[in-house]
């Protein structure tokens, strides 16, 4: 769709204020009611729908009804948001030609007030020419639902943070001026696309330039992922000017290597097709590809100049937070003397939160057969994470590791550091089916006998857990107070009985899930049933 700015003089206050509104309702609607968007806007008298013809004449929103009656933004809608908040900053006064199309934006040529001429470049995702982007580009995170205007809008906010952090460090980019939703504003250079140029009077030189700032980009943890001659303008020095950088990652994203060769790649192909001149027969260039070690060791280092990378500042794609905290300590370990001791403190840090973190797992789990003390050492290794988020305990393929945790519990219970023993079996079993509250009132009797088990040990070593009792427990039997230490046949019971324990539960599971399934299926012959009557 053409951007036609025209229609922006002729709309009013309220307009502009149905557009917001229509905005405000797209962040949990897919379609904005007509109630929501009377709501938001605040306008009486049928104010919103005089509005809203308005806006739909102009073709910035549109209507649907295929679910529910309401409205959307289009592109054009998001377009004059994005404007009139720029000119109401003071950046643009004025709309020009479009000097670029790509196959997720478009770039026009805007001016202020002072008659300097900058580009802005409009973000449209969701085009017919790119629409994979949830699986090429990780603007969603660990979102499922989205829409493209938001996309639009996280592809603009990192674009703009990008060519800014790159333009502080002397890269040959554009300079960032602001940006507003899906749209930034940036310098005009007075340059055109590389993709145009057949001849060249310096290619040699200009080749290397373009390795340069390869090994350059990746120096400061950075990888450009589209580096070609369509994001190289080329002005008439020969000077270059990079530019698109949404899809850019870190160095110690997982396909790094791969990557970066093919950036080298693509301008290898360039040069040698389209210029006429072949890097491999110049014997005066010092180096054909630049190595793709040597440009990690050094971005390792902290970057080129030693000011760190710059993956870390703007968490690139594929820099996570615990590789933050490993270069963190390397460089602390290496820039002071008592680096060793800081590592020591950090790592004691980081495993008692770890520790507070997997306690309040298993104490909200409920089921698992392990006291708090336990459950924290053993998700700060990494071990039974998946177990403990679940609630249930390991699987078949855990045997020893839950067969070593009940030795030690045992080995516990009977030095003589907890109050009160588990007592035989069938006491245990008792104290257990009576303290387990409304989730386990299953009755069944090797239940009992399991969960018995697993809190007489763990009252071996003073834990209690948070269920439904609350008053003391006591051991089955004659009453008193005894030590009881597991041994290898008890071990192995409760290990089987567990087994059986997870067997029933998923047999229950599947059996309503069956279950479901037919009524479901009865109800839809019920219906046609009817019909058909």
């Amino acid at each position: 769709m053409k951007l036609d700015v025209n229609a922006l003089r002729y709309l009013s206050k309220d307009d502009f204020r149905v557009l917001t509104a229509v905005e405000m309702g797209q962040k949990n609607h897919e379609l904005v009611p007509i109630e929501l968007i009377d709501s938001i806007s605040g306008l009486k008298h049928g104010g919103a729908f005089r509005s809203i013809k308005t806006l739909m004449r102009h073709k910035l929103l549109h209507h649907d009804s295929k679910y529910y009656e309401g409205y959307r933004l289009t592109y054009m809608g998001y377009d004059f948001l994005a404007i009139r908040a720029l000119v109401a900053r003071g950046h643009i006064s004025g709309v020009g030609r479009q000097i670029g199309v790509g196959k997720e934006s478009d770039i026009f040529e805007v001016t202020n007030d002072d008659g300097e001429v900058f580009a802005l470049k409009m973000h449209r995702l969701g085009r017919t020419s790119f629409r994979a982007v949830k699986s090429k580009r990780d603007y969603l995170g660990r979102r499922q639902n989205f829409s493209w205007l938001y996309l639009s809008r996280l592809a603009a906010l990192k674009e703009y943070a990008f060519m800014k952090a790159l333009y502080e460090h002397g890269f040959p980019v554009p300079q960032a001026i602001d940006n507003n939703r899906h749209a930034v504003l940036m310098s005009l250079v007075q340059a055109r696309p590389m993709v145009q140029i057949r001849e060249m009077a310096h290619p040699a030189r200009v080749y290397l330039s373009c390795m340069e700032l390869i090994s350059r980009l990746a120096g400061k943890g950075l990888i450009h992922c589209d580096f070609n001659e369509f994001n190289l303008l080329i002005g008439e020095d020969e000077e270059l000017t990079l530019i698109d950088f949404p899809q850019m990652v870190s160095i110690t994203h997982a396909n790094a290597e791969e990557l970066f060769v093919r950036d080298v790649e693509c301008i290898v192909r360039f040069f040698s097709k389209k210029i006429g001149y072949v890097p491999e027969q110049d014997p005066g260039l010092p180096y054909v590809r630049p190595s793709y070690a040597e440009a990690a060791a050094a971005a390792k280092a902290g970057g080129a100049d030693g000011e760190g990378g710059l993956d870390v500042e703007l968490a690139a794609s594929g820099f996570q937070r615990q590789h933050q905290k490993v270069l963190e300590e390397y460089m602390e370990a290496a820039g002071s003397e008592d680096g060793e001791e800081e590592e020591g403190s950090d790592d004691e840090e980081g495993s008692d939160e770890e520790e507070e973190d997997g306690e309040a797992e298993a104490g909200s789990s409920g089921r698992q057969g392990a006291a708090d003390g336990e459950a924290g050492p053993r998700l700060a290794t990494g071990e039974g994470e998946a177990e403990a988020e679940a609630g249930v305990l390991p699987e078949e393929g855990d045997d020893e590791a839950l067969e070593e945790r009940l030795r030690a519990v045992a080995a516990k219970s009977s030095s003589g550091r907890g109050k009160a023993g588990a007592g035989d079996g069938g006491g245990g079993g008792a104290a257990g089916a009576s303290g387990s509250g409304e989730e386990e009132s299953e009755g069944e009797g090797e239940s009992g006998e399991e969960e018995g088990a697993e809190e007489g040990a763990e009252e071996g070593e003073g834990r209690r857990r948070e269920r439904g009792d609350r008053g003391p427990r006591r051991g089955g039997g004659g009453g008193g107070r005894r030590r009881h230490k597991l041994g290898e046949t008890e071990v192995q019971q409760i290990v089987s009985a567990q087994r059986k324990k997870q067997n029933q539960r998923a047999a229950l599971s599947r059996a309503g899930h069956n279950s479901a399934k037919k009524e479901k299926g009865s109800k839809k012959g019920g219906k046609s049933g009817g019909m058909d009557w």
